[in-house]
């Protein structure tokens, strides 16, 4: 059997498999969609100066749609804000100082804030808000046995190899466009798969809290290495953030009991 027909079999399998997740738990949908609607109108805020933003940036549209596996196995669109020029081509990977981000592209690709709109694939139950990150469909179909077992847990919006690949688009950056895919597969996607692997087979809510926490902190950790600051320096960044997000929480937390308390 030729090997491209090998590997479109071993993607439709994902969708048979006992243990691949068709669903999302019950318990964990209700834990995300709390986030979510208390998050939500900061949320939309910023999503809509970010979209105009983008729409007059550069020409086309505002939201980018990618191509990825998901729960069940099967492909779904997941949601990005554009960070490319229209029509441009290239490779599936993008890197750090890829020719094809706008001005706007490339700021949002580094704090990640292009993946915001993903809270709408939260919401439709394509995704949690953690999770093993949705792969591109070539990238599933060369390690089909991985993902069969990464994608017993649902895939997630941020998830450990979010935050512990922060850095992938540097690493591809050393390599050449023609060679970007190969280097993905070859030096970085195996250590992913290993720390994707690792979550499915032990999670909790506690850490998926944790990983939140983490990710909310990179657009701030990536400000620090752009001033260049050394470790000491980004690890005071930050410790000051925590202590801002945690006191935000505090302040969150204190106003909704109050609130309550009124309302009795």
């Amino acid at each position: 059997m030729p090997r491209t027909d090998r590997r479109t079999d071993a993607l439709r399998g994902l969708g048979r498999s006992p243990i691949v997740a068709q669903q999302i738990p019950a318990p964990l949908r209700a834990f995300d969609l709390v986030i979510v609607i208390v998050a939500l109108p900061f949320a939309l805020a910023v999503a809509a100066l970010l979209a105009v933003a983008v729409f007059l940036d550069s020409p086309g549209p505002v939201l980018y749609r990618s191509r990825r596996i998901g729960k069940g196995g099967r492909p779904f669109d997941m949601l990005k804000f554009r960070t490319m020029v229209r029509d441009g081509h290239g490779p599936p990977l993008s890197a750090d100082g890829d020719e094809r981000y706008t001005p706007l592209g490339r700021t949002l690709a580094r704090s990640r804030l292009d993946e915001l709109p993903q809270l709408w694939n939260v919401l439709q139950g394509d995704m949690r808000l953690v999770g093993p990150r949705p792969e591109l469909e070539e990238f599933v179909r060369d390690f089909p046995a991985e993902y069969e077992r990464i994608l017993s847990v649902p895939p997630g919006l941020t998830g450990p190899t979010q935050v512990e690949y922060a850095w992938e688009g540097e690493v591809l950056a050393t390599a050449q466009a023609v060679d970007r895919a190969r280097v993905y597969r070859e030096s970085i996607l195996p250590y992913k798969l290993a720390i994707d692997l690792a979550y499915a087979e032990r999670h909790t809510v506690a850490g998926d809290l944790g990983l939140l926490l983490r990710t909310l902190l990179l657009p701030v950790v990536r400000f620090g290495r752009l001033l260049g600051l050394g470790d000491g320096g980004q690890r005071l960044v930050r410790l000051a953030s925590v202590c801002g997000l945690t006191g935000g929480v505090l302040l969150l937390l204190g106003l909704l009991a109050a609130e309550a308390s009124a309302a009795l």
